[in-house]
């Protein structure tokens, strides 16, 4: 059975993808509910379905317009009318700066946060709740709802209904391979999800560091243990010491089979195979610009102006944490591929010479991204940190993918080079919390990002791929 044939028998029925998408923007646009749910995939997926069923879409913008009015006016009713009582319910009553971050939003703009809030994605489930609590006028809060609405439905709908519809004129899928395809964004999924859980669960705030903790206090020898390893404010680095033991192992067993192989693995073969007869307009081409991007010159160009910056400010610590893991990256990269030996699956001429394992386009771009979200989480609350980790994976992956693509790796160098990524990326942070610092902030990071633009941009145009 195809993936196409698969997709039509699990996909719901029309009246019922009508149903879901109702339900979602309803949800999403819903105080509390709102704050938990990924409303924007949820939706997105549920669009992709209608549009490959060829479902009318002035139905199915409909659905999403009237679940996202439903959704604002429930939570404005909730907070008109309970508006002692929001504050002592659950979610909310653990987090007040959510609340605090939506009534900053309203006083700024007043009757236009409702319109605006919408679109913004911290404030948005918020927004409706804090208008009912403040007694906005019910007349102006409906128009305001209405009109958002009309915008938000096209918006966060046509996207996903567009990618429904032509997906499967722009993949062609060789046989046999669709349950290979799903197996492996099932795993990239579950294994994002799970580390950016994970990481969260063992900060200072999470569950795990506080059951640890307290398990720790309660007995001497672990007491002293704990102590022994409190940094940072008193804060024990247990994110750093689980990804460096975690990672460390893996990239340990990994390396071991590797040697033992001495030669690719099934899967290997099987992903090498799919990639070769994979047919998507500017792939290929998508490939060999990520490939220039991610070489020794790319990194340069990337880093440079934030190198610049932090020596300027004397930030020489931070500069120096960073160098040290590039460096290191480079030099393991170097010392493995001679070692192990291993042969590419294609070798283009300008990689004559070079060997597969591990990939250093795949563990340079989790450094070099991994410690770019560890500084800057640094900087944030707690709650923001979240996006700064899942934006370094969705810049460390499509570089990754690229070097399948172009077909110069095979998989089990990607995963050995982002494993050997994370265990840099562990030691830099666990030297860098060994004592305290001073704040990089303020940082100019709009000017230093159009500067390291230009500069990549001007490497791939003048210099060949290395």
């Amino acid at each position: 059975m195809s993936l196409t044939e698969t997709l039509q028998q699990l996909a719901p029925s029309p009246e019922m993808l009508l149903f879901i998408v109702g339900a979602i923007a309803l949800l999403e646009s819903l105080a509390l509910v709102g704050l938990l749910l990924p409303g924007v995939v949820l939706i997105t997926a549920a669009a992709s379905l209608a549009g490959h069923q060829d479902m009318a879409l002035a139905s199915l913008l409909l659905a999403a317009f009237i679940g996202a009015v439903l959704g604002d006016g429930i939570s404005f009713a909730l907070g008109y009318s309970q508006r002692e009582r929001v504050t002592r319910l659950w979610p909310l009553s653990r987090h007040p700066e959510w609340l605090a971050r939506g009534a900053r939003f309203f006083q700024r703009y007043g009757s236009l946060s409702v319109f605006f809030g919408r679109f913004v994605g911290p404030v948005r489930p918020v927004i409706p709740l804090i208008a009912g609590m403040l007694h906005m006028s019910p007349r102006a809060f409906l128009w305001a709802n209405l009109a958002s609405a009309a915008l938000w439905a096209p918006a966060y709908v046509l996207p996903g209904y567009l990618l429904g519809q032509t997906w499967q004129q722009l993949l062609t899928l060789p046989a046999g391979l669709e349950a290979l395809l799903i197996v492996l964004a099932i795993i990239i999924v579950v294994l994002t999800v799970a580390f950016s859980w994970l990481r969260h669960q063992v900060s200072r705030s999470g569950r795990v560091y506080r059951l640890l903790a307290h398990g720790a206090r309660r007995r001497p020898l672990l007491r002293r243990a704990w102590l022994k390893r409190s940094w940072r404010r008193g804060e024990v680095p247990l994110a750093s010491w689980l990804l460096l033991v975690f990672s460390l192992g893996g990239l340990s067993g990994l390396t071991i089979a590797v040697i033992r192989q001495r030669g690719p693995f099934a899967v290997d073969l099987q992903v090498h195979a799919f990639f070769d007869t994979l047919i998507v307009p500017m792939l290929p081409e998508a490939g060999q610009l990520l490939a220039r991007i991610g070489d020794m010159y790319g990194i340069l160009a990337l880093v440079l102006p934030w190198g610049a910056w932090l020596l300027l400010r004397r930030h020489f610590s931070a500069f120096a944490h960073i160098g040290a893991g590039l460096g290191a990256i480079a030099l393991f990269n170097t010392l493995g591929k001679a070692l192990i030996g291993r042969p590419r699956p294609d070798t283009p001429d300008y990689l004559t010479g070079s060997l597969a394992y591990p990939s250093a386009h795949a563990s340079s771009a989790v450094v070099l991204y991994g410690l770019a979200a560890a500084f800057i989480a640094q900087e944030l609350p707690s709650q923001r940190r979240f996006w700064v980790y899942w934006t370094a994976i969705a810049l460390a992956l499509p570089m990754a993918l690229s070097r399948l693509v172009i077909g110069v790796h095979w998989l089990s160098d990607l995963i050995g080079g982002g494993l050997l990524g994370l265990v840099v990326c562990a030691l830099v942070r666990l030297a860098w919390q060994r004592k305290p610092h001073a704040s990089l902030a303020p940082c100019p990071w709009l000017a230093l990002t159009v500067a390291s633009l230009i500069l990549v941009a001007t490497r791939v145009v003048l210099l060949p791929p290395v």
